[in-house]
């Protein structure tokens, strides 16, 4: 970063309600979540063979009817994959990027929240899944911690600052006051 730069990145600080310590937090968080997304939607996208058959057949709980449904269908089990790839792909680079930010964690939390509803970390739950778990979970498993943190980059936004969104919001700002300045003028 030119000085130039620096200089003006740190006065926007105060903007959005943050110290740089927090802001650089929460950056880092989105930043780490973003590349979570991205890394597993890309190695779905590149991996020809992937499906989500197993994972869906695997599901146990009061909502597993539905996921085996999703999975007994041939064009709905497609269907699920493409979004599955696809939207962490894109939830990943909304993060990364700062792009769309708040709609990158609503879809990534409804994302994680149906893999948190297909295998529900339940007492007793690590008898009934035939895929290996990572863990031993009770209620709170890493999707829901994932929840929390998108739910937390949510309500703290960080893109306007570190982000796309801060220069289309600039931009967008600086188009509608030119347009303004011309108005009632002949």
């Amino acid at each position: 970063m030119t000085p130039m730069r620096i200089k003006r990145f740190q006065s926007e600080w105060p903007e959005i309600g943050y110290s740089k310590l927090q802001a650089c937090c929460l950056v880092a968080l989105r930043l780490l979540i973003g590349w979570h997304f991205l890394y597993e939607g890309l190695v779905k996208v590149m991996h020809p063979r992937w499906t989500s058959l197993g994972y869906l057949m695997d599901s146990q709980g009061w909502f597993a009817p539905l996921f085996h449904s999703m999975a007994s269908r041939p064009n709905t089990l497609a269907a699920v994959n493409f979004l599955n790839e696809w939207g962490l792909v894109l939830i990943g680079l909304s993060l990364i990027l700062g792009c769309l930010t708040r709609a990158g964690c609503v879809g990534g939390m409804l994302l994680l929240l149906f893999y948190y509803l297909s295998h529900p970390p339940f007492i007793g739950s690590e008898n009934l899944f035939i895929l290996p778990r990572e863990g031993a979970y009770l209620w709170i498993d890493r999707n829901v911690i994932e929840i929390a943190a998108l739910a937390l980059l949510y309500v703290f936004p960080t893109s306007n600052v570190f982000g796309l969104d801060g220069y289309i919001l600039r931009f967008l700002k600086s188009k509608s006051f030119k347009s303004s300045s011309h108005v009632g003028r002949k």
